[in-house]
């Protein structure tokens, strides 16, 4: 729930800066930029601090090397939660953070379906409603920064021809 709270609050946050003073972060694909900056820095560092075992225990038994995936996904979540603050990374870095999303998503629902005593909001469906959440917020951004960086270049094109 935590990623999710920190999804929503840092997307409010920017869209309130940009309400009361910077009036370029009023576009909701930029404060989402923010709030998906924050979620996955959170959920980064969580991959080596604080959760670290329990995250390698999500990891389904089929897949090799639980404590190297973990180290691996930390390290490209928090990569890409810092490309977001780069406006011309930030669309390539929500496109691979989506792709992230959908390849780690066995292991949400390895933990759903064979973890114990879990909280109402890490059973399989809440889990899921959240991903979907999450990859929402990651296509949004991604698809919206493509669009700006193809339009922004069309007019170069036609100049070549």
């Amino acid at each position: 729930m935590e990623p999710l709270i920190t999804l929503v609050a840092g997307t409010a946050a920017v869209l309130a800066v940009g309400r009361l003073w910077r009036p370029r972060l009023r576009p909701l694909p930029t404060a989402l930029r923010g709030g998906v900056a924050a979620m996955f820095l959170l959920t980064g560092v969580a991959h080596f601090a604080g959760m670290r075992e329990e995250l390698i225990a999500m990891v389904p038994g089929f897949l090799p090397a639980p404590g190297l995936l973990v180290t691996v996904t930390g390290v490209l979540e928090i990569a890409g939660a810092l490309a977001m603050f780069h406006r011309q990374l930030a669309h390539w870095s929500a496109a691979g953070l989506t792709v992230l999303l959908v390849v780690m998503f066995p292991a949400n629902v390895n933990l759903a379906l064979n973890g114990t005593n879990l909280p109402w909001d890490d059973t399989l469906v809440p889990r899921t409603l959240m991903q979907v959440i999450f990859l929402a917020a990651t296509a949004t951004v991604a698809v919206a920064g493509f669009r700006a960086a193809n339009a922004a270049e069309t007019p170069a094109r036609v100049q070549q021809c």
